[in-house]
């Protein structure tokens, strides 16, 4: 096991605190499907503008995305906390294991 210098710990430890800020967690995303899916609530959660209008003005696909949504769901709020800690880690110049794993 490697031992950081102070202050490369304090560096991580910061970009692991950025990240938790930026997190998106899965029960809230399916809480927002459930309360407002065919206005595509729970794509606004995750950042995704474009689909999240395009469901909004079609009533989620006439419900066929909405319904769909369901199912592909957890894979996109894990796609996209991984493309945020991907971001951030570059941000401080870390090689994120878990992310160049992948």
């Amino acid at each position: 096991m490697t031992v950081l210098p102070e202050w490369e710990r304090l560096r991580v430890l910061r970009a692991e605190a950025e990240y938790e800020a930026v997190r998106k967690e899965p029960r809230i995303a399916y809480a927002l499907w459930c309360v407002s899916g065919v206005f595509g609530g729970h794509r606004f959660y995750l950042g995704d503008t474009a689909r999240s209008f395009a469901m909004l003005y079609t009533l989620g696909g006439l419900g066929v995305w909405a319904l769909a949504d369901v199912f592909v769901l957890g894979r996109r709020v894990r796609a996209v906390n991984r493309a945020r800690r991907a971001t951030i880690m570059g941000r401080y110049g870390i090689l994120d294991s878990t992310v160049a794993d992948r």
